[in-house]
C-alpha cells in the first residue's frame, strides 16, 4: 500500500465508524433513559403505529372505568334515597295501625294525622333530590334534567306513567351496540301512587302533594292546600302494603343495575391490565438486552475515538520521508 499525504483511508474509516458506534450509543442512551424500545417512528413505523391506539384504546378504558365508579355512586345515593323512602312509608303503616285502634279516639287519629302529613312533606322534598345536579328521582313523569331517556309507559291503577333511565356506555368505543346499561330512574308518582282512596271518588292520589284526575292537579276536601292527604284514616293499610311492595322493587332493581355494573368494571378493568400489557411488548425496553448493547457501543466508541487518533498520525510517516 503506497505512503501517501492527501488521502488517508485508514482515518476516514476510523472515522466512519465512530460516527456509526456513536450513533448506536446515542440509541441506546434514548432507549435505557425513557424506559421505550421504540424513540423514533423511524425504529419501527409499524410497532409505534399500533402502540399508539393501544395506547389510546387504554386512556379511553379508564376514563370508561371512572364512568362505572361514577354511576356507582349514583346508584348508591339513589338507593340511599329509596330507603329512606322506604322507612317513611313504613311509618306510615305503622301510623295507619295504630289509627285503627278501636280505643283511639277522633283527636288522637288527628295527632296521627298531623305526623303523616309531616312525613308526606318530607316524600316530597326527597323528590326533587340530586346527584351532582342530576336528578335521582321523575316525578309525574318529568324530570329537571334533560339527559333523561324515555324508556316506555307504565301502567299502575289504570294510570300511565312514564319511565325514565340514563344509559351508561360501558365500551371504549361509546357505541350503545357495544355495551350500555340503562339506570332507571325511580318515578316516585307511580311509587308513591295510591290510586283511590276513601270518599276520593276516582281522583287519583299519592304521598308526594299531587291529586290527579287525568292530567289535572286538582284540590278538595281530602287535601290540604299543599296538595297532601289531610287524614291518614283515608288511606287502607292493604294500599301501604302495596307502596311497601313497589318501594322493594325500585330497590330490587337498584340492586341488579349496580352488580351488572360491577361485572361490567370487572371485565374492563381486566381487559385494560392486558392492554397494557400488550402496549408494554412494544414498547418497553428490555432493559437486560440493552444494558449490554450500551456496554458493547461504549467500547467501540472508546476503540473507535483511539483508533481515529492513531490512523490522522499516519501521514506523518510521509513528512518525515520528506525531511
Amino acid at each position: 500500500m503506497p505512503i501517501v499525504v492527501n488521502t488517508n483511508a485508514a482515518a476516514s474509516t476510523a472515522a466512519f465508524n465512530l460516527s456509526k458506534n456513536h450513533a448506536n450509543l446515542s440509541k441506546s442512551l434514548a432507549r435505557l433513559s425513557s424506559g421505550n424500545r421504540i424513540t423514533q417512528p423511524a425504529e419501527d413505523a409499524g410497532g409505534l403505529a399500533v402502540a399508539y391506539k393501544l395506547d389510546s384504546s387504554i386512556k379511553r378504558t379508564e376514563a370508561v372505568l371512572n364512568n362505572h365508579q361514577n354511576a356507582l355512586s349514583y346508584l348508591q345515593v339513589q338507593d340511599g334515597a329509596l330507603e329512606t323512602v322506604g322507612n317513611i312509608v313504613s311509618r306510615m303503616s305503622e301510623l295507619r295501625t295504630m289509627a285503627a285502634d278501636i280505643t283511639k279516639n277522633s283527636s288522637d287519629i288527628e295527632n296521627y294525622s298531623k305526623e303523616f302529613r309531616e312525613l308526606q312533606s318530607q316524600l316530597q322534598k326527597m323528590s326533587n333530590e340530586k346527584f351532582n345536579g342530576i336528578s335521582l328521582f321523575a316525578v309525574n313523569g318529568t324530570s329537571s334534567s334533560s339527559t333523561l331517556d324515555r324508556d316506555s309507559s307504565a301502567k299502575y291503577d289504570g294510570k300511565t306513567y312514564t319511565s325514565y333511565s340514563r344509559e351508561l356506555l360501558t365500551h371504549p368505543s361509546g357505541l350503545s351496540d357495544n355495551g350500555a346499561i340503562s339506570l332507571n330512574v325511580s318515578n316516585l308518582s307511580m311509587v308513591l301512587s295510591l290510586g283511590q282512596i276513601t270518599g276520593g271518588g276516582s281522583t287519583k292520589f299519592n304521598l308526594i302533594g299531587t291529586v290527579t284526575t287525568g292530567s289535572s292537579k286538582q284540590t278538595g276536601a281530602k287535601v290540604n292546600g299543599d296538595g297532601f292527604i289531610k287524614d291518614i284514616s283515608d288511606i287502607s293499610i292493604s294500599q301501604f302494603t302495596s307502596l311497601i311492595a313497589k318501594i322493594a322493587d325500585a330497590r330490587a332493581e337498584n340492586g341488579a343495575e349496580k352488580q351488572r355494573i360491577d361485572q361490567s368494571y370487572s371485565l374492563h378493568a381486566t381487559n385494560m391490565v392486558n392492554l397494557e400489557a400488550a402496549h408494554g411488548r412494544i414498547m418497553d425496553v428490555d432493559v437486560a438486552l440493552e444494558s449490554t448493547r450500551f456496554a458493547k457501543h461504549n467500547v467501540l466508541v472508546q476503540a473507535s475515538a483511539s483508533m481515529t487518533a492513531q490512523a490522522n498520525q499516519l501521514t506523518q510517516v510521509a513528512l518525515t520521508l520528506l525531511q
